[in-house]
């Protein structure tokens, strides 16, 4: 996929967007590679830990078929970085006119993250139209889109925040979900373990959260 790509085309590859934090960069390819098995192509790598950047860089490189981003993206020098390394996408906490105009600059897609109705308002006068919903659990879940959804009827959301598997079927049923954000499909542990068969399987059960 290019870095043109639209990111409401890499939200809809699939019900789950996995969130992951990698301490060991080596790790990066066999965890997209354990993805992919289970059923997922995109994979966001949070800039929560110094492999970050190398991990998505070996991911990209290594493993063509998996749509990377690069999540926890704070200010222009870190979109820079994520276009350097290779990702597609930047995914950000919150909503910056100024790291919008650098994202579209670095050539990426852009998924910024909202948690209130003027801070919706405020992306949506800017152009986007897919917005990550910010901390989901602990600003009104699935309660909260449901209020969105009749005010805001052209935004897609991707909920991110405190979602485990028992709750993502409530969240997908809603009609401006297009998918869902979450370190439910690869687990932290899994990861450090280089458990792939777990993780795998982790992928196939979100997967099969939306048939």
């Amino acid at each position: 996929m290019s870095k043109a790509a639209d990111i409401r085309d890499i939200m809809g590859r699939g019900p789950v967007i996995p969130v992951v934090t990698i301490d060991d960069p080596e790790a990066g390819p066999d965890l997209a590679r354990a993805l992919l098995a289970g059923g997922i192509s995109v994979i966001e790598v949070t800039l929560r830990t110094p492999a970050a950047l190398e991990a998505a860089r070996l991911i990209a490189s290594q493993v063509e078929e998996m749509v990377v981003g690069v999540g926890t993206v704070l200010d222009p020098a870190q979109a820079a970085q994520a276009a350097d390394v290779g990702a597609v996408f930047a995914v950000s906490p919150g909503f910056d006119p100024d790291l919008l105009t650098a994202v579209a600059a670095a050539g990426l897609a852009y998924l910024p993250g909202v948690q209130t109705t003027s801070e919706v308002m405020a992306a949506r006068k800017a152009g986007l139209r897919a917005l990550k919903f910010f901390p989901a659990a602990s600003s009104g879940g699935v309660a909260a889109l449901k209020q969105f959804q009749p005010l805001f009827p052209a935004i897609a959301f991707c909920p991110t925040g405190g979602i485990s598997l028992p709750d993502a079927a409530g969240y997908l049923a809603l009609d401006n979900v297009r998918c869902i954000g979450g370190s439910f499909a690869a687990p932290s542990d899994a990861i450090r373990a280089r458990d792939w068969s777990t993780i795998t399987e982790c992928a196939r059960q979100a997967c099969a959260l939306r048939g």
